[in-house]
């Protein structure tokens, strides 16, 4: 049973993160070059129309970084044990994808390619310690008025 919540988990963050990234795309008129509600649709020549537009791609970072960090607090809710490893598992296949993005499309600026790997695993990282810190105090809490009711 815990597999299945896993995977769920899994799915759900990447699917937040994805949705995130997309509504920050949206977010500029003037990036909206495409007709579908995704750009993922039609990617090369979205990345093409942006190839030398550095504000767009810093704001990519940006967006896919809150994206990851969310999608990882989201994993970290729903799985039962290992929050922070499955957080952090939501950022190394966001990282992998980003790079085949990079592998695959020509149109990056190179700080953006560099900076892919200084984004991700941070990010999903602190998804994770942010509910394992909630989780935490929230133990310590039910501890604490234990132990005050014993008295």
């Amino acid at each position: 049973m815990n597999f299945i919540r896993n995977t769920i988990a899994v799915l759900v963050g990447l699917g937040i993160a994805g949705l995130i990234i997309t509504l920050g795309i949206r977010v500029f008129p003037q990036w909206i070059t495409f007709e579908a509600f995704a750009p993922f649709e039609h990617w090369q020549r979205f990345l093409y129309s942006m190839r030398g537009d550095n504000a767009f791609f810093g704001f990519l970072l940006f967006i896919s970084g809150l994206g990851t960090t969310i999608g990882g607090v989201a994993t970290a809710l729903i799985v039962k044990y290992a929050k922070v490893a499955y957080a952090i598992l939501i950022g190394f296949i966001m990282l992998f994808i980003a790079m085949l993005d990079v592998i695959v499309f020509p149109y990056h600026p190179t700080f953006y390619k560099i900076s892919i790997f200084l984004t991700f695993f941070p990010f999903s990282w602190i998804g994770g310690k942010i509910v394992e810190i909630i989780y935490e105090r929230n133990k310590k809490k039910k501890i604490a008025d234990k132990m005050n009711k014993t008295k």
